[in-house]
């Protein structure tokens, strides 16, 4: 039979034994007041493990007891010194609640296999390059000084819900840049003093951060810095049910909305957020959450791809969005959660317009007009271009008509005189039934002229009837013949009978290139 070694305290060697039997080892007071690890309340020897005991169980432990399977479950302890695992093969299931680590853990470049803390507090964590084949977890932990995942693999599943995190000595609270996690992210109620880094990283499952609370550092940017981040299906930065279990609330995935029924602890940001050229394969839903940007800082989604972007935050973000050369399938959204004139657009290309809510075509075209610092036609021409495939022609005429007179703002004094005649008369020919009024007036001016002024005939021995009304009407559309050829107006009469056929040309064409626009779909 294998023993402790002989200078281990009692304790220790009843850690020893639990080891062996792969059950769990409690030494928790019975007075749950004494069970905090966040209180700074002393605990007594009858609670103290040394880190170096459980660096010896883990990387040298003792062989199983016959029918069991090792295993260190460990709840309620003080762990004292240094618990250094770095670059160890760890074979055991690690399961820790409850307790309290005086000292840095230090889990770099290590291999294992399920770690799972639970309700514990570290004054840090390194453990970048950490390979676990299954789970990490550390739910409800309190990290002083920042929890280091850079370049870390693990297998299945890294949950780090309710996390509490302070900052390092760079003021990054969570550094997991190029971590690659091979199922799901679930960070939710996550509350990080600092940056949470996550640049290149990937995520093969969802990546959630419901309900979590970032806050960046004074004088820092970014209080979520995540630039090439790929998630293999869906990214919430949404709401959070209280009353949610922890490993539960998992999205169906492709489009779905925020959790309903009950009042929801939103996501809050206090900082930047940088998400540029991210990839997230199912949807990136920003449902329920608050920017607290600030000045210079802003909601970064240039160049992300998704087929769904789904942004319904009853309140626009207090800062600039930018969405420049960002590619999405469909756009979800409320005109009450894009932010008044600092909005960037440029080269957002999107395929379906799908709105939460009520999103006026005005609307929208508010939403481009204060997106746009100067004229650029891509964004209108894109916003028309989605309209029209989903069959709302008008509306897309709209934007078009728009886009004409946002262009006049930026001609010279000729232009746009000449622009705001075409505005006046035909609306650009977007307004076909302004030309046909106009063609009217036209008429009705031309026959009061010629009924005070009936011009001479063309043969003197060949008197036409005469009528004003169907003279002037020959003239606006010359292109019908009203018997009324054998009139010869002169003088001011001539110049009034050319300006008819000219006023017919021009509002004629365009009234029925307007008319066929409207008979035309698709």
């Amino acid at each position: 039979m294998e023993h402790a070694p002989r200078d281990w305290s009692p304790v220790e060697k009843g850690l020893w034994a639990a080891f062996r039997e792969g059950r769990v080892y409690d030494l928790q007071s019975a007075d749950p007041a004494e069970n905090d690890p966040t209180d700074a309340t002393p605990w007594g020897p009858e609670r103290i493990i040394r880190a170096a005991v459980l660096a010896r169980l883990l990387l040298a432990g003792p062989s199983a007891v016959p029918g069991s399977v090792r295993a260190l479950k460990l709840t309620g302890a003080l762990v004292t010194g240094q618990l250094d695992l770095a670059g160890g093969r760890i074979e055991d299931f690690i399961d820790v609640r409850g307790c309290r680590f005086d000292t840095n853990m230090l889990l770099s470049e290590a291999r294992a296999g399920t770690i799972r803390f639970d309700g514990c507090w570290f004054p840090r964590v390194d453990a970048s390059r950490l390979a676990t084949s299954g789970d990490l977890v550390f739910a409800r932990c309190v990290v002083a000084a920042g929890l280091r995942l850079t370049d870390a693999q693990i297998g299945t599943d890294l949950i780090v819900n309710h996390l509490l995190v302070g900052s390092d000595m760079y003021d990054r609270s969570f550094s997991a840049d190029g971590l690659t996690v091979s199922q799901d992210f679930e960070a939710d109620r996550v509350v990080s003093y600092g940056e949470f880094s996550l640049r290149s990283a990937r995520v093969g499952g969802r990546l959630s951060l419901r309900g979590a609370e970032l806050r960046a550092r004074s004088g820092q940017r970014d209080c979520l810095n995540a630039p090439r981040l790929s998630v293999g299906n869906t990214f919430y930065l949404s709401g959070w049910l209280p009353g949610s279990q922890l490993g539960q609330m998992y999205g169906t995935g492709y489009g779905e909305a925020a959790p309903t029924g009950g009042a929801s602890i939103p996501f809050r940001a206090w900082g930047g957020v940088r998400l540029n050229d991210s990839r997230f394969e199912s949807a990136c839903l920003i449902v329920g959450a608050e920017f607290h940007l600030g000045p210079g800082r802003e909601l970064s989604l240039r160049r992300i791809q998704t087929p769904e972007l789904r942004v319904t935050c009853p309140v626009a973000p207090s800062g600039h969005v930018s969405l420049s050369r960002a590619r999405v399938g469909n756009l979800v959204d409320i005109p009450e959660a894009w932010p008044s004139g600092d909005l960037g657009l440029t080269g957002f290309t999107y395929e379906c317009l799908r709105p939460a809510g009520p999103f006026t075509v005005h609307q929208r075209i508010a939403w481009l007009d204060g997106a746009l610092s100067e004229f650029q036609p891509e964004p209108y021409e894109q916003l028309a271009a989605a309209l029209r495939r989903d069959g709302s022609d008008e509306d897309a005429r709209e934007v078009l008509y728009a886009k004409q007179r946002r262009r006049r703002q930026t001609q010279s004094l000729p232009g746009r005189v000449w622009g705001r005649l075409q505005d006046i008369t035909v609306g650009y020919g977007y307004r076909p039934g302004r030309a046909a009024l106009w063609l009217v007036a036209a008429w009705a001016v031309g026959t009061l002229y010629f009924q005070l002024h009936k011009p001479s005939p063309l043969k003197a021995d060949e008197i036409p009837h005469w009528n004003a009304a169907l003279y002037t009407l020959s003239k606006v559309l010359p292109i019908v013949d009203l018997g009324q050829d054998g009139w010869n107006p002169g003088g001011t009469g001539q110049l009034v009978s050319a300006a008819l056929v000219l006023t017919g040309w021009v509002l004629a064409t365009t009234a029925a290139a307007g008319a066929s626009r409207l008979l035309q779909r698709g």
